[in-house]
């Protein structure tokens, strides 16, 4: 071996004695069996981890207790080894000569430093050469002394070695035994201290992570009522703020808290703060709540030397609160309801109120366009929102989601571009929320909510609006299938009540001349026989008339009716049933003036619409007194045709006018005339006119009364 002085360290030179010094086993305290073949110590395993490193006895430290042990025990090199694995690691060292890579990590099994793990106890080696303990391999090269002594954690468990080395065999007095001893005790101390450090600073990260994990906010203070430690969610919850310093508290009630009102400086005096409801108030309007719990922390001698508080956020639960509130008073303003224009405003009030927000809305898809059926704004919120009355498709945000038929969600309508005319918004109205509602067929309306501050998107605050727009959808589908039950029920009867009448008197007719002819003797029969079976006949096509009609108008109701629309000369018909009416009432006392245009082309069923003006021409001339005059006028506005026919009687009143389209009511206003009747000329009428995509009705005043036709133009 080369000799190196004492003044010779670093990792450039280190020396055979850290070949010395690694056990393949750890050995229980002071010389005991090994506890463990494979995995080192159970406190090295707590000091180092999984993978040991330099940092908590560092080499600096290590090196100069090297330095100390080789002065100690008057040795040219000293080196300090810690259990890794199946090895002994070079912590430190003094005086070493040999490559670092090689001597940094030596075996236990083939080490004098293994022997004094595996025994835990002091090896003293005199002459290397000469000592039967001394493993095959151990040194590079033959000679020298050897001296270690193991170095334990606080629990009596080896952990290393700390040993002393000279190249030339030599006696090691007491003294110098007794101060490797003493430098591997110092290293216990050390390595004692750096293992108390080092669990302190893990049970503290552990600890930290722990609150940090939390779902509570945490913060603590000392005695002084100085914040010493917040976790990552109560700074989250106050944000860069002290906690003694968060504006915006406020009790369950709504109140204003004090700093003193604090759950920390509450803990402070002695107090215990369990399940306490506190609002905030952030920077936005949004309120969101908690539940406080506070307490004091006390010392040994139960004096009062900090406080911690615990503050849980239940907005999401009191919110899920509110929801179902809003939810059941929804429910309770529809099942009252006769429409949905009356369950609206309560509707609306229980979202505005739900929400926190200041103004809802509700539309209705009506007609090609959607009209505001209802509105609501918060108690106290400024009035005189203009609110248009109805609104395009795709206009406006109500129009806008009834085009797309998806939730809107406008962050800001006060923005240029936003769907809300600047008048509404006035600065006031911020975010907006619209949701359409729809009903077994399609959107049939859109619900539009409004804050007054800028709000971000809400899942929670969509799904809540959707699932009330579905309430919306199925009360008006409901109430719809109740108007089709009573009108169904309606028409059963009409039907029975129109069978009842227009059938039985034709067919009283025919049975009571058929009996007059049946009980005739032969010169009645000559004489009258005619004229009775003229009566049956007509009364006979009377009935025929009526049973088609009647079955006519059913296959309209039910859609099984094949209505051929093409395009025709409107005028041409008309002009040639006022042609044969004049006819048919030739030396009656009623004229009938027409004013037609020359022709006049509109899509339509030929044969259904010649129906229609014989019908309300029919009825015309029945109805006008004698001398009256029938006018008969058909002319084009814009897209539309008109057929205007106009009678001399009475102005039919306005509680009748709907009843005559209904097919069993007849008014009493008729007069006998040549073109007899079903009953049924206004209800056919009209589902003929509805097929054309057209309307019919009743107006005049007292000089008479006109049933007035629309047809289209153009096909729709």
């Amino acid at each position: 071996m080369r000799r190196e002085g004492p003044g010779d360290a670093g990792r450039s030179g280190r020396t055979h004695a850290a070949e010395a010094a690694v056990p393949a086993r750890t050995a229980a305290p002071y010389g005991g069996t090994a506890v463990d073949e494979h995995h080192g110590s159970p406190a090295a395993a707590r000091f180092f981890g999984s993978s040991p490193h330099r940092g908590v006895l560092t080499s600096g430290s290590a090196d100069q207790l090297a330095a100390l042990t080789a002065r100690a025990a008057s040795a040219p090199s000293a080196c300090v080894q810690f259990v890794e694995g199946e090895q002994l690691r070079l912590y430190g060292s003094w005086g070493v000569a040999a490559d670092w890579d090689e001597v940094s990590h030596v075996d236990l099994e083939t080490s004098l430093g293994g022997i004094v793990v595996r025994t835990g106890d002091t090896l003293a080696v005199t002459d290397a050469l000469i000592d039967g303990r001394v493993p095959a391999g151990a040194l590079r090269e033959p000679g020298g002394a050897y001296l270690g002594y193991p170095v334990h954690d606080r629990m009596g468990m080896v952990l290393g070695v700390c040993c002393a080395y000279d190249t030339r065999p030599r006696e090691w007095t007491s003294e110098q035994i007794a101060a490797v001893a003493e430098a591997a005790e110092v290293a216990t101390l050390l390595i004692g201290e750096q293992l108390a450090r080092h669990e302190l600073e893990q049970q503290h990260r552990f600890l930290d992570a722990v609150l940090d994990s939390l779902h509570d906010g945490v913060a603590a203070c000392d005695a002084a009522g100085r914040v010493v430690f917040v976790n990552e969610r109560m700074r989250r919850l106050w944000g860069d703020s002290p906690v003694e310093d968060v504006t915006g508290l406020a009790d369950g009630s709504g109140v204003p808290l004090l700093r003193e009102e604090l759950g920390l400086f509450r803990a402070l005096r002695g107090e215990q703060v369990r399940d306490e409801p506190i609002t905030v108030h952030g920077r936005s309007r949004r309120t969101r709540f908690f539940l406080m719990d506070a307490q004091p922390i006390r010392g040994r001698d139960g004096r009062v030397v900090g406080a911690v508080q615990a503050v849980q956020d239940v907005t999401r639960q009191r919110r899920a609160e509110r929801f179902r509130s809003c939810e059941l008073a929804v429910t309770t303003a529809l099942a009252g309801a006769p429409s949905i224009e009356a369950a609206g405003p309560r509707v609306l009030e229980a979202v505005v109120a739900t929400l926190d927000w200041v103004h809802a809305e509700l539309w209705m898809v009506d007609d090609g366009t959607i009209r505001a059926a209802a509105r609501w704004s918060t108690p106290g919120w400024p009035s005189g929102i203009p609110v248009p009355e109805r609104l395009a498709y795709g206009q406006g945000l109500a129009g806008r989601a009834w085009q797309v038929d998806k939730p809107l969600w406008i962050r800001d309508v006060g923005r240029p571009q936003s769907l809300i005319s600047p008048d509404t918004s006035a600065d006031r109205l911020h975010t907006a929320l619209a949701i359409p509602v729809h009903d077994g067929s399609g959107p049939i309306g859109v619900l539009t909510v409004f804050a007054d501050s800028v709000e971000d998107p809400e899942d929670e605050l969509v799904a809540l609006m959707s699932g009330i727009a579905a309430h919306l959808g199925q009360f008006v589908e409901r109430r719809r299938v109740e108007d089709l039950q009573l009108q169904l029920t309606r028409s059963k009867n009409e039907y029975l009540a129109l069978i009842g009448h227009e059938l039985r008197t034709p067919l009283t007719s025919i049975s009571a001349y058929t009996e007059l002819l049946r009980e005739a003797d032969e010169p009645t029969l000559v004489r009258d026989g005619p004229r009775l079976i003229a009566v049956i006949e007509r009364n006979t096509n009377q009935l025929r008339e009526i049973i088609n009609e009647l079955l006519e108008l059913s296959a309209l109701d039910a859609g099984h009716a094949d209505v051929r629309r093409t395009p025709m000369d409107l005028a041409e018909v008309v002009r040639d049933v006022v042609d044969r009416a004049r006819v048919a009432i030739d030396g009656a006392p009623v004229v009938i003036d027409a004013d037609l245009p020359g022709e006049l082309i509109v899509p339509g069923d030929r044969d259904r619409l010649r129906h229609i003006v014989e019908k309300l021409l029919g009825s015309a001339v029945r109805f006008s007194p004698d001398g009256g005059h029938v006018a008969v006028s058909l002319r084009s506005t814009g897209r539309t045709a008109e057929l205007a026919v106009s009678d001399a009687a009475g102005d039919v009143p306005h509680a009748e006018r709907e009843q005559l389209f209904t097919g069993h009511f007849r008014t009493a206003r008729g007069n006998d005339r040549v073109l007899p009747g079903s009953g049924l000329g206004l209800t056919l009428s009209r589902a003929v006119v509805a097929r054309h995509h057209g309307s019919i009705e009743l107006t005049g005043g007292d000089a008479g009364t006109t049933v007035l036709v629309k047809l289209p133009l153009e096909v729709r």
